[in-house]
């Protein structure tokens, strides 16, 4: 295991491991070297089959690679495949399955409840966190994980705990208004994850805004990404990919598993 992954730094169970690559430690040439794990970026196939290879070993567990479109899906992993249904976040309460989202830019997000009985990961760009009418993926990663969880009456939410991944920082986001629109007409309080640009144009606090769902949801147990610089995937050109300051980009994934 390469020693820039990132371990979350949370009060996880006994039993529950998790990770977060970076680009050390795979293949891949140029573009997309050399850690990365995403199939669809243009890379070689044989790069990214060993990439995934090495990721295996290192977490001795098995990911299970989504098909990811900015939605609000969650799969349940139950076997050695993955889910053939596209799906941004997945759970499972079966041992030695890696629930797996890929990034370069969104926010991923990885879940446990406090018995260490199921684990979770969701992909959360702006439109998977938005959703539609308010749900978005992270309401429906939950309700799937309280679901195995099965949380006394009045626990929901504050049985699980979240924690934060890298992702593009409230400095380097800049969205329209439309963006801004969908945050703040769904819970008016977000206006302040906003910080104008002049005309149209905001910067907005994707880990920040992930915080405000988490704790609506009555997730008080929140770790990782805080906003601030080192967590930016934009500003950390030599130790994240991101899509947005390079366009043609390799991906980072983000697993839990319980072990």
């Amino acid at each position: 295991m390469k020693s820039d992954w990132l371990l979350p730094d949370w009060p996880a169970p006994a039993g529950v491991q998790a990770l977060c690559t970076t680009r050390s430690g795979g293949t891949s040439a140029p573009p997309f070297d050399a850690m990365n794990l995403g199939a669809h970026v243009g890379d070689r196939a044989q790069a990214v089959a060993a990439n995934r290879a090495l990721l295996q070993q290192a977490i001795q567990a098995r990911p299970l690679f989504l098909s990811q479109v900015h939605g609000t899906a969650a799969a349940y992993l139950a076997g050695a495949q993955a889910p053939k249904t596209d799906a941004d976040a997945s759970l499972t309460d079966q041992p030695g399955l890696a629930c797996t989202v890929m990034v370069a830019d969104c926010l991923p997000v990885l879940l446990t409840n406090r018995r260490g009985s199921a684990v979770a990961a969701a992909h959360a760009g702006w439109r998977g966190l938005a959703g539609r009418h308010g749900r978005g993926v992270l309401e429906s990663v939950l309700a799937s994980l309280e679901l195995l969880s099965d949380p006394d009456p009045g626990q929901r939410g504050s049985e699980l705990m979240a924690w934060l991944g890298p992702c593009i920082g409230p400095r380097a986001f800049e969205v329209g208004d439309d963006v801004r629109e969908v945050f703040v007409t769904q819970d008016p309080e977000a206006k302040s994850m906003f910080s104008p640009l002049g005309g149209a144009k905001w910067l907005a606090d994707l880990p920040g805004l992930a915080r405000r769902r988490l704790r609506a949801l009555g997730v008080t147990q929140i770790y990782g990404n805080d906003g601030g610089d080192d967590w930016c995937t934009v500003g950390n050109p030599a130790r994240y990919f991101s899509h947005r300051r390079d366009r043609v980009s390799g991906r980072m994934a983000a697993c839990i598993w319980i072990g």
